[in-house]
């Protein structure tokens, strides 16, 4: 859904618009707002439901903690992982589905929601697997990888950086 409105009587730069539409696919974006003096485009990608659906998160201003891992402690070798328990160690086995961005990391659609995706889950490229929320825009990001989930490395509501090892998985 475009939104587009100025108080100009210039008309829209449809060539302009299409790039937008072509760059929020690319990365995942679900909604743009842009404005330029007197002009503004917002631009909203699917159910307008999905924005809504994740609490807003309370703010902090202070830096997310320093991403370090303690030690692992022993755990039964069968215990498998939910959506909740991040593990032991994120750099090791397997390849991983990274954090196309920066944002805050959630696990399901809503807290009373089950996990988009848990250990043992069959993902394709086009699988939603989290939403990352950045500037209270919700983004859901897609496994990009056909495969098998085999770990889930950060927990709801983790601060993640791009580039962050979200999820492990096989093929």
């Amino acid at each position: 859904m475009a939104e587009p409105t100025s108080t100009g009587d210039a008309p829209f730069d449809l060539d302009k618009l299409k790039q937008l539409v072509e760059m929020m696919e690319k990365h995942g974006l679900s909604e743009v707002h842009l404005k330029r003096g007197d002009e503004q485009w917002r631009l909203r990608r699917g159910a307008k439901e999905v924005l809504h659906a994740v609490p807003q998160p309370q703010f902090h201003y202070a830096p997310p903690p320093p991403m370090a891992h303690a030690p692992a402690t022993a755990a039964p070798a069968a215990a498998p992982q939910s959506a909740g328990s991040p593990a032991a160690d994120p750099n090791a086995g397997g390849p991983s589905i990274k954090s196309p961005t920066i944002g805050t990391f959630y696990a399901a659609p809503a807290p009373t929601d089950p996990p988009f995706v848990t250990v043992g889950s069959v993902v394709t490229p086009e699988t939603v697997v989290c939403t990352i929320e950045q500037m209270k825009v919700f983004n859901q990001i897609q496994a990009g990888v056909s495969g098998t989930i085999t770990a889930i490395l950060v927990q709801s509501g983790d601060a993640v950086e791009f580039d962050t090892p979200l999820f492990r998985y096989k093929s």
